[in-house]
């Protein structure tokens, strides 16, 4: 006797591959949309831990401790 291979499993994980891609996609928008506040507010709990002072950036990302 053959085994009739059940076409809907090979769906399933197709639909569950491009659920995943759209969610990683979202989540790198958003990395990318607020990252360099994330990266700031790092740094700054940085700075503060080593005793220097924050300066802000020109944009969001780009401050430092002097």
């Amino acid at each position: 006797m053959k085994k009739v291979i059940d076409k809907k499993e090979g769906q399933a994980l197709v639909e569950y591959v491009l659920i995943i891609a759209l969610i990683s996609v979202i989540i790198i928008g958003i990395i990318n949309t607020f990252g360099g506040y994330l990266k700031d507010s790092i740094t700054k709990t940085s700075c503060s831990i080593s005793d220097k002072e924050y300066v802000e950036g020109e944009k969001p990302g780009e401050g430092y401790c002097k």
